[in-house]
């Protein structure tokens, strides 16, 4: 295994343990991240109408996936607190899944990268799509959690390949 492919959270007697970034130098990092909800089309028809029981389905999902960038720290147990700059969360309706197409994008000046948080964020934004919309839909599928891009620190830039 070559030094790149070293797996960062694990000490030389194979323990976890998390990274220590202190000499690690403060740049400008981003990511981006992205998720799908698939589901019935009348489900997406009320979720775009603003007419599901629950209320605003995209605005709840919208706040819960920023609330969960910001808590990715006590989620994963080996990332790092980070003090985010800008977290923004778009939603696509797609009605040839059909369903619902999530974007995270994610900035932070720091030591370590932020494409967990993006992760975090996009994971989260389409289960609280799926919890507000399960009553009507329990089909619904989430498909499609990837890392998109990320930029900043000593690995350089990283945008995913396109099918």
């Amino acid at each position: 295994m070559s030094q790149n492919s070293k797996l960062t959270h694990l000490d030389e007697t194979g323990a976890a343990h998390m990274v220590d970034v202190s000499e690690k130098a403060v740049t400008a990092r981003i990511a981006r991240a992205s998720g799908s909800v698939k589901m019935k089309p009348e489900t997406l028809e009320l979720i775009r109408s603003g007419n599901a029981k629950k209320g605003d389905v995209l605005g709840a999902a919208r706040i819960a996936g920023i609330l969960a960038a910001k808590r990715t720290h006590e989620l994963i147990p080996l990332c790092h607190p980070l003090p985010l700059s800008k977290v923004t969360i778009n939603f696509t309706p797609a009605p040839e899944l059909p369903g619902i197409h999530v974007e995270v994008f994610a900035k932070v000046s720091g030591q370590t990268g932020i494409e967990m948080e993006a992760l975090t964020a996009a994971s989260i934004a389409c289960l609280t799509i799926y919890d507000m919309a399960k009553a009507v839909d329990r089909t619904m599928e989430i498909t499609g959690i990837t890392l998109l891009e990320k930029k900043g620190g000593k690995s350089g830039h990283f945008i995913a390949a396109k099918d």
